[in-house]
């Protein structure tokens, strides 16, 4: 017999891009990134409680300094699971590593409620577009091929495709054509999912779901040819994913989220 707790799907919070700052005012184009991040927090605790797992997918500091990381990890504490880190083009690779070591953050592959997650590091230093260096893509077929009945969520920093956003396309993910080889090779994989566009994105490749989500602080405009944000509040994506393979997905915003943006800026 199936209990009702047994039955309950795995649920997962994405927090991507906070962007947060050594100072405890630090803001991004008007907008406070320590507050943004709060006012997200509590939407999800207020909407839909406790999560069982946390993907934190970059950009989690903008200065990359370890105060930053540290005001990160701290916020997090009012959840009561575990989270795992991975780095975007504005964080230093090493602070968020030590830091996200002392919050137990450091896992790059989680096996939880039949499903598993693979955490990339798509970062390269001192650069705002990402790559996978050879040992990451190793790193993603040893990791699939080692649980091939396990359905797997792909998970990194720097969006995979085109998105239809000219400004972005030569910050994405330079060496996606290897990426995809890798991918296409395990039908296990079920979604990749990033960050670093700053929006909510979804479509479909080959029967995978692709996914980006929206930022903890300023959001870029959809569709934009060159650098625009708008006036949209902070945002986080819940999953739901049950034993079964399958899973459900949606991103919310903190609507009362209060900011005055600043959208004459050319760039963040």
């Amino acid at each position: 017999m199936t209990t009702k707790e047994e039955a309950r799907p795995l649920r997962v919070l994405q927090l991507t891009d906070p962007h947060l700052m050594a100072r405890a005012d630090g803001d991004l184009l008007g907008v406070r990134t320590r507050e943004s991040l709060q006012a997200v927090i509590a939407e999800v605790l207020k909407v839909h409680g406790q999560p069982d797992l946390i993907l934190a997918t970059g950009d989690l500091a903008q200065d990359g300094s370890v105060e930053a990381y540290r005001v990160f990890g701290e916020s997090l504490k009012v959840f009561s699971c575990p989270s795992v880190w991975i780095a975007g083009n504005h964080d230093h690779a090493d602070n968020l590593a030590k830091v996200a070591g002392k919050y137990d953050a450091c896992d790059r592959h989680v096996i939880r409620g039949g499903w598993q997650f693979v955490m990339l590091d798509s970062s390269v230093p001192g650069k705002v577009f990402g790559a996978l260096a050879d040992s990451e893509l190793d790193f993603l077929a040893g990791t699939l091929e080692q649980h091939p009945d396990l359905p797997a969520v792909v998970a990194l920093h720097h969006h995979p495709v085109d998105i239809g956003s000219d400004w972005m396309e030569k910050i994405g993910l330079t060496n996606r054509d290897a990426f995809w080889q890798v991918v296409d090779r395990f039908p296990q994989v079920r979604i990749v999912l990033w960050g670093h566009i700053h929006q909510e994105h979804e479509r479909e490749r080959n029967g995978v779901q692709l996914m980006a989500t929206p930022s903890t602080c300023i959001q870029f405009t959809s569709g934009s040819s060159k650098f625009s944000v708008e006036d949209v509040p902070p945002g986080y994506r819940w999953f739901e994913f049950h034993e079964s393979g399958n899973f459900s997905s949606e991103v919310r915003r903190a609507k009362g989220f209060q900011f005055e943006l600043d959208q004459n800026s050319t760039g963040y």
